[in-house]
């Protein structure tokens, strides 16, 4: 009830569409402008209002892609075929056009630098979207961070070129796993995450990081538990999961 209580305060914000980022072929990142905005915590989500010309509204909810930057706010948006919003974001959505935004929204799944670490970060799809927003919240930090991102296909792997960059970073470690198909040449994993890979490439218990894991259900249950299993105390795994058509569209 506390949580709804805080929605409830919430004020619906105007935002204008200032740009789009083709990110993958079925993956858009729209820059918004909110005046009002009053910042946000990476791991926060939104949620957005569409309304038609014959007052039909819908509304979904998103994970925000970047670090608190004024009134600015990146949504990374995967289409969902059958889906009522998410098809006209990534594919009619243009600079300039406005829809309403309420926000930010979630308590929980959140980190910033003054957190610390270790940082572990688990994502698979799309659950990316708000564990980027973690990495952009820590660039210059040199907290030590480490990512194991999940995808099907190297042209799903969102914010593809941007980790590469900070992967030189001191301080990042990212390791990529492909489940369908993989290029010529492909030096990383070529499986579905498992407790094998989860110990070969996470920071170890003992460690005592900070673990934020999200993705698709089935994934962030067997993530969470194995990693529970292998000795990180139950409070210091977070997770954020969608369901199989995806938790917005």
């Amino acid at each position: 009830m506390a949580g709804a209580a805080l929605l409830g305060r919430l004020s619906w914000l105007a935002a204008r569409v200032t740009d789009v980022t083709v990110e993958t072929p079925r993956v858009r990142t729209v820059h918004l402008e909110a005046p009002g905005w009053p910042g946000h915590r990476p791991g926060q989500h939104v949620d957005i209002r569409l309304t038609a010309e014959d007052g039909y509204q819908a509304q979904r909810s998103y994970s925000i892609a970047n670090a608190a930057n004024g009134e600015r706010v990146l949504l990374t948006v995967e289409r969902v075929d059958d889906g009522e919003v998410s098809p006209f974001l990534v594919d009619e959505l243009r600079p300039g056009d406005r829809f309403e935004l309420r926000g930010p929204i979630g308590g929980y799944f959140v980190w910033s630098p003054e957190n610390g670490g270790p940082l572990q970060l688990v994502g698979g799809g799309s659950g990316v979207v708000p564990l980027m927003a973690m990495i952009r919240a820590r660039a210059g930090s040199q907290i030590p961070t480490r990512l194991l991102y999940s995808a099907r296909a190297i042209d799903e792997l969102i914010f593809l070129k941007e980790l590469e960059a900070l992967d030189a970073d001191t301080g990042l470690e990212v390791t990529y796993t492909l489940t369908r198909a993989r290029p010529s040449g492909w030096e990383g994993f070529d499986r579905r995450v498992d407790r094998a890979m989860l110990e070969e490439v996470t920071w170890p218990a003992d460690r005592a990081p900070l673990v934020f894991v999200c993705g698709p259900t089935g994934f962030v249950e067997m993530v969470a538990t194995t990693l529970v299993s292998l000795g990180h105390p139950p409070e210091r795994v977070r997770t954020e999961r969608f369901g199989p058509t995806g938790g917005s569209q």
